[in-house]
């Protein structure tokens, strides 16, 4: 009898789930940030205001908006994966304990949670890049060290 296991189940194209499933986390988890950052340069002086609310500098807004951009663009297409993930968590980690640290409130609670969730994948990716579907090793392939 032959088992099948998800390292095993290929696609038409020949990847493996090793192949394809970083490929989608990536895409997933930065374009999740590079929509964030979309909005909050949509909503600016909304976003600004509630920075401030919270006792953050509205000033590092513009941070704020080229990090969850920059990086997260550069997470979903495999370029500087490592680089890019260890930014973004470290990022986020700074925001749940300045924007969700409010535990006994059961939204807060959540919100802090999934961020912890957040930077599980990140460092996931931090600790061992953007997987074979990336820019970072078609770089390496072509002789650079883009990773």
């Amino acid at each position: 009898m032959q088992t099948t296991t998800l390292n095993s189940v290929q696609s038409d194209a020949g990847n493996t789930w090793g192949d394809i499933g970083p490929l989608l986390g990536r895409l997933l988890i930065g374009g999740v940030f590079a929509t964030a950052g979309m909005q909050k340069l949509a909503a600016y002086s909304g976003t600004q205001g509630y920075m401030e609310a919270m006792g953050v500098p509205g000033g590092l807004l513009p941070l704020v908006i080229a990090l969850e951009i920059g990086a997260g663009l550069a997470l979903a297409i495999g370029y500087r994966t490592r680089l890019a993930a260890l930014g973004l968590a470290i990022f986020t980690v700074l925001a749940a304990a300045l924007f969700h640290a409010n535990l006994g409130d059961g939204t807060q609670a959540i919100l802090f949670m999934k961020n912890l969730m957040v930077v599980g994948g990140l460092l996931g990716f931090a600790a061992v890049g953007g997987g074979s579907l990336s820019l970072d090793r078609r770089f390496a392939r072509l002789g650079g060290d883009h990773g």
